[in-house]
């Protein structure tokens, strides 16, 4: 009986080797897949953050350079791009950028971009922020 038992057992763990390999290797699929799906997502957020850091930095900048420009001229129409101006620099600085999870940070971002638009188009000049960039690109200092 001891034999029959022995025998048993031998033919069970061969019988059972497919799904405990499959078990295993799905195990350790899985988490390799986790490991690189959290480093493919920390790559992908800071690419997109930078992006949007380097999009609201340029709207900051361009914000207070039209500041100090228009604030020379005492005419209504300056008065008035003025204004526009400070409410652009208000909107960016009542953005939440330190938290990337904010619920509102969509919203007050095309908030943003409609405002610059906006600011652009009294000021007469293009609205399409990748011109800038690539119109910087080839500037070394």
């Amino acid at each position: 009986m001891a034999g029959r038992r022995g025998a048993d057992d031998l033919f069970d763990s061969i019988l059972f080797a497919d799904e405990r390999f499959r078990g295993e290797g799905y195990q350790e699929g899985f988490e390799k897949g986790t490991s690189r799906g959290l480093q493919n997502g920390r790559r992908h957020g800071a690419s997109h953050g930078a992006r949007l850091a380097s999009e609201i930095s340029f709207y900051y900048g361009f914000a207070i350079t039209w500041k100090c420009l228009l604030e020379r001229n005492a005419d209504d129409r300056s008065r008035k791009r003025l204004r526009a101006l400070e409410a652009l620099l208000n909107l960016i600085q009542k953005t939440p950028l330190d938290d990337p999870q904010a619920v509102k940070l969509q919203e007050d971002t095309e908030k943003l971009r409609s405002k610059f638009r906006q600011v652009c188009s009294m000021l007469n000049v293009p609205t399409d922020f990748k011109d800038y960039i690539k119109t910087a690109e080839g500037t070394s200092f």
